[in-house]
């Protein structure tokens, strides 16, 4: 009896040793990585707004994420089909939480080239509906298959909270 009580107490002893728990990393881009509450107005060449909710969308989401090879040094900045229907390839600056595209590149979703410039994250730069401080985000973005050609767009909000009243 007694050493199936000393073999019963070893196994249980291994059990509990052997449970560690995995330190689970984030990705490269974790820093501008995010989905956003945003809206688009229509900007001047300085990106000054000059119509706001120039289509009536309202808010909508936008996520940033990182690319599959996890560089720190890129972001795929995606619409998820609210506004123009664009997903596209960033450059990336981490420790400056800025991004852009390189000139104007090829959009993923259907045939048109997109620019975006001055992308930035703002940490706390935003005010929730709710009242609470979130992260901002803001970039120009233009599209060449867009008439008049040259016209730009200012789009901005705040990180996705998950709070109801925030939606």
């Amino acid at each position: 009896m007694k050493k199936a009580i000393y073999l019963l107490m070893l196994v249980v002893s291994m059990v509990f040793t052997s449970c560690e728990k995995d330190e689970i990393g984030g990705t490269a881009t974790e820093a501008l990585a995010g989905e956003w509450y945003v809206t688009v107005d229509l900007a001047d060449d300085n990106g000054n707004v000059v119509l706001e909710d120039c289509y009536g969308l309202g808010r909508f989401m936008l996520n940033t994420y990182n690319t599959a090879a996890n560089n720190a040094n890129e972001i795929w900045v995606d619409d998820l089909g609210y506004f123009w229907e664009f997903q596209v390839k960033a450059s990336a600056d981490i420790n400056n939480l800025t991004f852009q595209t390189n000139g104007s590149v090829a959009n993923n979703y259907y045939e048109c080239n997109v620019t975006i410039e001055s992308g930035k994250i703002i940490p706390n730069g935003a005010t929730t509906p709710h009242g609470t401080p979130a992260d901002a985000i803001e970039f120009i973005i233009s599209f060449d298959d867009d008439e008049p050609l040259g016209t730009k767009y200012k789009i901005s909000g705040y990180r996705y909270t998950g709070l109801a009243s925030d939606d």
